[in-house]
């Protein structure tokens, strides 16, 4: 399935080192006038070559539009756009035509289809997340609109982790260093160990924590359309995502209801919680506080170490990989968890829209 959404759809083509990554958006409402200098700068957050610890790899990644758009405003028919790969390094796979790199998608694509473009790791790369970006950073222009805002930071690199909730740190920080996190000093913490990890050929993992705040009440479906399962869903789809919990999440298990448990009460005749424990959803459907989740990121597959593999004829062989990978994920992929929540709660709320006549 290379689509995603119900009615904000976006469909998403190419590999790493094809001629291009690209996607169609269906389903965007007429007449939004789009800053596109906004979604130049979503998509230089995501961009290989940003700082000393992501891939070397250089790209512009300049975004080309190719239709839904006149005199800047969308009309609601299929926004077609293309974003041209220029710096690809082809022959550092050359090896891997040959060895399933350990823990890759290489043998599982090869068992799927028969085939598998090796450079880069064809569809499986996460280049693919280019039409992620470019189709959330549109979701976020039509959200704001409405008052929705999205952030998402790094919360954790391998056992250095922010020990507070969200609510206490200044998230304006997030951008100012190269890991994508509020806490300067843990930031500094964070890129350190990413700089050690990769002098000595490795990779490492981590956690991004995401916060959309200023959701409306109502949002979701019953029972298989729930809103937590929709975002848990799309979280899951970024390359190297491993697991997903929202509000308590698993801490949830070690608590009473009467300690965990949001009460009510009247906040000038709003309805509001005292508490958040629920992560802004409950029974599948958002309650209008806060949504925040988290989002675990295993280390990159691809290590600059020797492993032990296999070749495609089954022998046991070792590899050890070339090219330019990160070390670790996280920094990059903050803007697609940010992008991919975008989407997912623009659908939402244009289902809702659908089914409400006011």
């Amino acid at each position: 399935m290379n689509t995603f959404g119900t009615i904000f759809r976006l469909t998403s083509f190419g590999e790493s080192h094809g001629a291009s990554i690209g996607g169609v958006i269906d389903g965007c409402p007429a007449g939004i006038m789009l800053d596109t200098d906004f979604i130049r700068r979503e998509l230089s957050r995501r961009k290989p070559g940003q700082s000393a610890i992501t891939t070397s790899r250089q790209e512009d990644d300049e975004v080309q539009f190719l239709s839904g758009l006149y005199e800047g405003k969308t009309t609601g028919t299929p926004i077609g756009f293309v974003v041209w790969n220029n710096n690809q390094h082809s022959a550092d796979y050359e090896e891997m035509k040959q060895k399933y790199r350990p823990s890759h998608a290489d043998y599982t694509y090869q068992m799927k289809y028969g085939i598998r473009d090796p450079r880069g790791g064809g569809r499986s790369s996460a280049r693919e997340t280019v039409a992620r970006c470019v189709a959330g950073a549109i979701a976020k222009q039509i959200l704001r609109k409405q008052g929705i805002e999205i952030q998402a930071y790094t919360s954790q690199v391998g056992a250095v982790k922010l020990e507070k909730p969200y609510t206490a740190y200044d998230l304006s920080l997030t951008e100012t260093n190269a890991v994508r996190c509020p806490d300067p000093q843990r930031a500094a913490e964070m890129e350190a160990l990413i700089t050690r990890i990769k002098a000595e050929g490795d990779t490492i993992g981590g956690v991004i924590t995401c916060i959309a705040c200023g959701v409306p009440a109502g949002l979701g479906e019953p029972a298989f359309g729930k809103l937590h399962a929709a975002l848990g869903h799309a979280m899951l789809t970024i390359n190297a995502a491993k697991g997903f919990d929202y509000g308590d999440g698993f801490d949830a298990a070690l608590y009473r209801g009467s300690e965990r448990n949001d009460p009510f009460y009247n906040d000038n005749g709003r309805i509001n919680t005292r508490t958040n424990h629920s992560g802004g959803i409950q029974g599948g459907i958002s309650n209008g506080q806060d949504i925040y989740f988290r989002v675990a990121f295993k280390a990159v597959a691809t290590l600059l170490t020797e492993q032990e593999t296999v070749t495609a004829d089954g022998f046991d062989t070792t590899l050890k990989a070339r090219g330019r990978h990160d070390p670790c994920v996280l920094p990059r992929a903050v803007p697609i968890v940010e992008a991919m929540t975008a989407m997912t709660l623009l659908d939402y709320l244009l289902l809702q829209q659908a089914h409400t006549t006011d």
